[in-house]
């Protein structure tokens, strides 16, 4: 770790007696009850210590995310007038119908999320997953960063460290509104302040965040409800939950999941296309979710379309990526058969559905043996997959307190880096996720979310 950081870590446990740990415990636990901080059943987060960053590094992961994103943009532009490019993404019939109205505004992400692993002794950052559908966790992570700073430990700290939360929901909130005033200029007939919809299944784990985002809204004034699809009605051009209006929606259902239960004349589908409705993120965010927006950005065939300090950028910081395929493709500088590549290079490749979520059907190579990669491999070539070289995996120590509630406990987890981007390039706020398992997701019912501080000695 840095000079700043591994001191910072080490005296934050040097702090945390078996009393004091059991103290701060006691406090997170009631704070979890009190905020609604749980994923479904479980409770959001699972340790005593925040994820820490100096400035230098978080300056770090912001320029070059910034970079990425400009890439991503580039790539899209690109796609949307190019019909062979637009086919690398593998988005269905109905993907590309609903792509071609436009939204109202320019973003295809007004809000996104990149998934990655950070080594900041290294300055190694991989990207492996970008979010460009329905980036969760800001309200989580601002709730949780509120909870930590008035953890007893903290007081102690404070006296020989900076500490400082990143917050999001101020950066969601204002490029909400942004596109919901695009979309006004672009023809859109709603009022100056929208009517808000957090739209998604009542059953889902994460309705606890829509309720801190329902307090959150209606403490500056917004009129907002959560609202599941199957509330909503489109009548006399206007679209309506339990009779009342919306004019903005903050889409954190699944396109893929509204339009298989509710099918493509779903209220809210003809909604947004007819243009009575403004929906952020739109149906475009579709094309960089796919997970073959990585593969397009890292295959040879369309090296032409970057930037040199993108294409460096890409290089660095972008696994290698492919969507699964009988092809003919570059790796390490040399042409390789795609498929047979795979089958014989298990132990240092990941096989990830296009379009899923949760880590629902990802394979690591390593953790399964030949027949079981085999398999995979054959899934693959039947249904819309990519492959990705393996990166390499952070650890840190993270304190607990043992089970039967006695002494504290250092033990390694994993970790996954998720800064939050807004309306472009505009990166900040960072999801922090540790997980004990190699698929490092909360939705797999493997991880657990710690709040994300900057560090600096006083």
């Amino acid at each position: 770790m840095t000079s700043v950081l591994e001191p910072a870590i080490e005296h934050y446990h040097e702090l945390l007696s078996d009393e004091l740990a059991a103290e701060c415990q006691v406090t997170l636990d009631a704070e979890l009850r009190r905020r609604g901080l749980f994923f479904g059943e479980r409770a959001l987060c699972t340790v005593l210590r925040p994820r820490f960053f100096t400035p230098e590094q978080y300056r770090f992961l912001r320029d070059r995310c910034a970079v990425l994103l400009h890439a991503f943009d580039r790539m899209y532009q690109a796609a949307r007038d190019d019909a062979a490019l637009r086919r690398q993404f593998g988005l269905t019939d109905w993907e590309e119908a609903l792509m071609e109205r436009d939204p109202g505004f320019a973003d295809p992400s007004p809000v996104s999320r990149i998934d990655a692993f950070y080594l900041p002794d290294e300055n190694v950052f991989h990207l492996t997953e970008y979010n460009a559908e329905t980036p969760a966790g800001a309200a989580y992570g601002d709730a949780l960063g509120d909870v930590f700073l008035a953890l007893p430990v903290m007081r102690s700290f404070s006296r020989r460290f900076d500490v400082r939360p990143l917050p999001s929901r101020h950066n969601v909130l204002h490029a909400l509104l942004a596109a919901y005033t695009e979309w006004r200029k672009s023809g859109g007939g709603g009022p100056a302040r929208p009517r808000i919809a957090i739209l998604d299944w009542r059953e889902v784990p994460t309705y606890n965040e829509f309720v801190l985002w329902v307090d959150y809204f209606r403490a500056r004034g917004l009129e907002v409800r959560i609202v599941d699809p199957r509330e909503t009605e489109l009548k006399e051009g206007r679209l309506t939950a339990k009779g009342e209006p919306i004019d903005l929606i903050y889409k954190r259902v699944l396109i893929s999941e509204l339009v298989e239960r509710g099918g493509l004349d779903h209220p809210v589908i003809r909604a947004v296309q007819t243009g009575v409705v403004c929906m952020v993120n739109p149906f475009r965010c579709k094309l960089l979710h796919k997970k073959a927006s990585l593969a397009v950005l890292s295959d040879e065939r369309n090296t032409q379309l970057f930037s040199y300090g993108e294409r460096e950028a890409i290089a660095a910081h972008i696994p290698w990526t492919r969507v699964v395929a009988e092809r003919k493709t570059m790796y390490d500088g040399r042409t390789v058969d795609l498929v047979p590549f795979i089958l014989e290079q298990r132990e240092r490749l990941v096989l990830k559905p296009n379009d899923a979520y949760g880590g629902a059907g990802i394979v690591l190579g390593w953790e399964v043996d030949d027949t079981a990669w085999g398999q995979a491999v054959r899934t693959a070539l039947t249904e819309p997959f990519v492959v990705q070289e393996r990166v390499p995996i952070p650890r840190e120590p993270f304190p607990s307190v043992a089970s039967d509630g006695g002494r504290v406990v250092l033990a390694d987890r994993i970790l996954d880096t998720a800064p939050f981007a807004y309306r472009g390039t505009h990166v900040d706020g960072c999801m922090s996720r540790l997980s004990t398992a190699a698929l490092v997701n909360v939705t797999a019912g493997g991880g657990s979310q710690t709040p994300t501080f900057l560090v600096e000695p006083r």
